[in-house]
This record gives structure tokens, sequence and C-alpha cells, in this order.
């Protein structure tokens, strides 16, 4: 199903294990040795790929960068606060995981450079593959480039690969030119991509749609830079930022995609490594195969440090099916606000799915899971929802040691494990660190609440294609549609409407930031942390995580680039 290819690459030209980009990426390049012919050059295509699936990426790390925000944080009964990236609010410039990301975004950057460079003198390559490659590399670089000014700002921006060791520090850009740079690269690269239709509906490659929707991404975040740099707002540009956003947003809903019937339909689609089964909802994902069983390594962590919980059985062979739906650290859960928005809006379908309403039991300790204890109330909502496709273990008087139960009282705490991620779909058994989970990096849901968001920004108020894109969703999800709301109402609805959506799938921290909302959404959380009343179970200084200050609107620069790149003086306000 994946179409990760194996491919071998100079190791000159693709360290990315190095302090600096700028001082360790290669000292000379043997790249024009190595394209010699198309295969080739499709090989180094991979590479640039490859970055989406680096353990400083989607592979793992960047979930402990950016998650923690109002809907989701670090969290477990008696669990120490994380020692690397952003997630517990205890980050500094020493900061591995802050480190390996820029490093790695640096290197897609820099593979993608080497790409550009070379592709025109391939001998023998075709025109139309010629098109293609560059389009994607173009496309892949100005995306790196996006994370970058998304989480730093103002960063080095280059355009040509590293050829030396001469002259390699470089200042920091105002990221207003590297934003510009950003979308002439993304819209133009755009059009040489294929469409979604001419790739099947198969989401492991850029596509036209997936080029569209990540540009309308960085049109929405660009309108909001204000906020975070404190800056008075050009209404004008904010403006038309919005309308580009929505131009470009609106452009993907003429590319055959739909949402799946049910929420769940796509995620478990993404957790059985299959593609668009229902609709054509997956626009575009980050790849991971493998069970770590074979000498291929491209496995992540989706489904294992952000999952349902489950007992480790990965070493025993002969347990396997349902009672080893898979080990999770299960390392993410709600806030009690995420809670209470699905509540509020009668939205039990997309709550139970991403909110787990059950965890796995072992009646013999080592044995296998055979049974599941539901919160009370939850077992017959999920029979109605996705209970029949699900492992299920029969019913079970809720004394049972096994079997489907419910508790007999309804817990008071409403920080709950994600739920979003399931193994028990993997059709391999199950590694006990390692998954084949795909990341969603962005699917058609998001899409109709940008067009919502930008309908309702553009002519102050919601419009008629505004409220058909959000009231979709809210159709799909089983929940009331919305009329008669002002702007100011129809904006928050846009919000809530997309933490209930796309929860878990690390775009919140971006919203809020974006919105100017970051701090004071999360300050606004404290206290109900430290209270406990319905926050129970998490570390009992989980209310720290949401202490954060302006100073988060931005990562650090690295310490070690800044000590080898000395046209770097200052680093980020606070850091």
């Amino acid at each position: 199903m994946k179409t990760i290819r194996i491919f071998i690459l100079l190791t000159a030209v693709l360290a990315v294990t190095s302090c600096s980009f700028l001082d360790k990426e290669p000292t000379r390049t043997t790249s024009g040795s190595y394209f010699k012919n198309e295969s080739e050059a499709e090989s180094f295509l991979r590479g640039v790929y490859a970055i989406l699936t680096q353990t400083a990426f989607y592979g793992g790390e960047y979930f402990y960068l950016t998650g923690g925000d109002d809907t989701e944080h670090y969290g477990g009964p008696g669990r120490s606060p994380y020692s690397k990236g952003l997630i517990c609010n205890n980050a500094n410039t020493g900061d591995p995981d802050v480190a390996a990301f820029w490093y790695v975004l640096y290197s897609g950057i820099n593979r993608a450079n080497i790409l550009l460079e070379n592709i025109d003198k391939v001998p023998g390559i075709g025109e139309a593959n010629r098109k293609l490659y560059t389009a994607e590399a173009r496309f892949l670089r100005a995306f790196y480039y996006f994370n970058l000014v998304e989480c730093w700002g103002d960063v080095p921006f280059r355009t040509n690969s590293t050829q030396s060791v001469v002259g390699l520090p470089i200042k920091r850009t105002p990221k207003e030119q590297i934003y510009d740079f950003i979308v002439k690269e993304m819209a133009e690269s755009s059009e040489g991509l294929k469409s979604a239709s001419d790739l099947g509906y198969q989401p492991g490659s850029v596509s036209k749609s997936a080029a569209w929707g990540i540009l309308a991404r960085v049109y929405m975040f660009r309108a909001g830079e204000h906020f975070r740099d404190k800056t008075a707002a050009n209404e004008a540009k904010i403006k038309e930022y919005f309308a580009q956003a929505g131009f470009y947003a609106q452009k993907v809903m003429d590319e055959g995609h739909a949402l799946a019937p049910h929420y769940w339909d796509y995620f478990i689609d993404l957790c059985a490594d299959k593609y668009n089964t229902t609709a054509k909802e997956s626009i575009w994902e980050a790849e991971f195969t493998g069970n770590y069983s074979t000498d291929t390594r491209t496995e992540g962590r989706v489904g294992n440090i952000i999952g349902l919980s489950a007992p480790d059985l990965s070493a025993k062979a002969e347990i396997v099916g349902k009672a080893d739906p898979g080990y999770s650290y299960a390392f993410f859960y709600c806030t009690p606000k995420l809670y209470d928005l699905y509540t509020a809006n009668g939205d039990s379908n997309r709550m139970n799915w991403n909110i787990a309403p059950f965890q796995y039991t072992e009646s013999s300790t080592g044995k296998g899971v055979d049974g599941r204890l539901f919160e009370k109330g939850k077992l017959a909502e999920v029979k109605n929802q996705y209970y029949d496709r699900s492992y299920s273990y029969g019913d079970a008087a809720p004394s049972s040691k096994k079997g489907d139960r419910e508790k007999t009282v309804a817990s008071t705490d409403l920080a709950r494990v994600c739920g979003k991620y399931r193994r028990e779909y993997e059709a391999d058994k199950k590694n006990k660190n390692f998954t084949a989970i795909n990341f969603p990096i962005l699917r058609y849901a998001d899409i109709l609440l940008m067009i919502a968001e930008c309908e309702n920004e553009i002519n102050n108020e919601p419009t008629a294609l505004a409220y058909q894109c959000i009231n979709a969703v809210r159709k799909r999800a089983g929940i009331s549609e919305l009329s008669n709301l002002s702007k100011d109402e129809f904006r928050q609805a846009v919000k809530d409407e997309r933490a209930m959506e796309l929860c878990f799938e690390f775009t919140r921290r971006f919203d809020l930031i974006r919105w100017g909302e970051y701090v004071q959404n999360m300050n606004a959380l404290v206290a109900r942390a430290q209270n406990g009343s319905d926050w129970k179970l998490g570390p009992a200084n989980v209310y720290t995580y949401f202490q954060i200050s302006d100073t988060y609107y931005y990562f650090p620069i690295p310490a070690n680039e800044m000590a080898v790149n000395h046209l770097i003086t200052e680093n980020n306000p606070g850091w």
C-alpha cells in the first residue's frame, strides 16, 4: 500500500545528524556524479520527501514540539514532565528536540536545492518527469521553510546548496521576505504537480490539492503574524491574505475530494494502511511502513506515543489479533476544555473516537487483552457508532474481569487519553515502539473549515458558502447545523469546530497563535488544573504546562547554531 521506496544516497550529500546545517552539510558534494539517470533523480527526490518521516519531524519528536495547547496536553497518572520539546513549558536554547527539528528542516531544504541544481543535467530524463520532480522539490522546499517560519520567524535563508565550507554563516532573513518566497514557490510549483485524481487519491505524494491546501494554511497563518509580533494590524493586507487563502482552498473543492461518511472512517483507514476507502478525504500524509522486523526502517510513532494505552505483548508471538491491540505509552491527553466542547455540542461521535471511551483490560496479566472497560454510559453510545468495526470482546456484567462492560460510577476526571490513533487496525504483529500508521498532514475537513473561516473574514459575515462548508463538517459529526450568526459568533464557531474536528492533529497551537489567543487560552486553564476537581489523574504539576508566556510564540534558535553562526547575534524574544 505504501509508496515509500528504499533508496541509497551519498552520506556526504544527505547527512542530517550534524550540529549546524551551515557548517556540517557536505564539505564538498559529489551530487554531480550521482544524477546519472532518471532513476537516480527519482531516488533523490524520495530523499527530499524522507525528511517528513524523520524522527525529528512527523516520526515522533514533532509531537512534543508542537503539542501542548488548550485541547490536549502531555499527561498520565503520576507522570513527570517530559524533558524535551516545548510541550511541558520547560524548554531552553539547548533543547535537543528543538535543535533536531531545525537541522532536519534545513537538511530537507539542502536536499531540494541539490536536486533543483542538477535536475536539468540528468541524462535521458523525460520532460514530464523533469517538470514533475522540479515541482515537487520546489513545493517541499517551500513547505520546510514554512515550518521554520511558523516556529522561529526570521531564519537563515538560502536557495542554493551547500557546496563548500567557505562563507557558510548566514544572518537571519526577515520572515516577510521568506513568506513572499514560500507563496510564490507553492503557487508556481502547484501548476506542475499531478492532480489528486491522477495520483489515484493516494496521498503519499504532493498533489495540486495538497499544494493549494497548504498554501491556504500559509496565508492564514501570515494573516495573524501581527499578533505574536505585537504590531499594528494592516487590515487591508490581512483581508488580502484571507482572500488568497480562500481562493486556493476553494480550488481544492473542484478536485473530487469529499468527507468520509463517518468521522472514524478516515482514521480507521489511516491506522489500517489504507487510503480513502469510503471517500476521498485524505489529501496528504507522511507515510510510514514496516513493523521494525526487517532491514527497512520506515516506521513511526503515531499510535505509540500518542494512542490508546494497552499492555505490552509484543514479545509474545503467540498472542495476536484482538488479544494484542498494540502497545502505547499514551502520553497525550485531552483537556477538560475539549471534553466540554463535545458535551456542549452534543457531539458524541467525534468525542468517542478522539477521547478514549474505554481502556483495554486483561483478566490474567500477560495472557492477552480479553476485555474493555468503558466509562459509564459510553458502551451503548459506541454500539451505535463504530463498535462493529473495532475489536470487541462480548457483553459482560460490570463486575466481570473480562468482556465489554461499563464502570458503575461516572468518572469526574475529564482529562482522558487520546483515542484518535488506534493500533488495533494495524495488520502486522505489533512492535512495542514503532508503527506503520501515517501522519495526517492535510485532509478535506480542514479545507472546508479554512473556506468557512476565510469567507467570514473577507465578507465581514458568514456567507452561504461559509455555512455550507462548516455545516458539512458538523453534519458528518451528527450535530446541529449553524445559521443566523454574526461575524464574531461565526468566527468563534469555526474556532470551536476546528478544535473538535482536528484535535490531536497538531494544528491547534498554530491556530491559537494566528488568532492571537495562544497565551491567554493556555493561561486560562491553569486554575482549573490546579483545582483538580475534574482534572484528577494528570501529573500534579500539569498546571505548569499552561503557565506559558509570550516567549512561546516562537521556538528558541538552537544554542549550537548560534555558537557556530556568528551572524545570528540575537535569539528570539525571551530566549
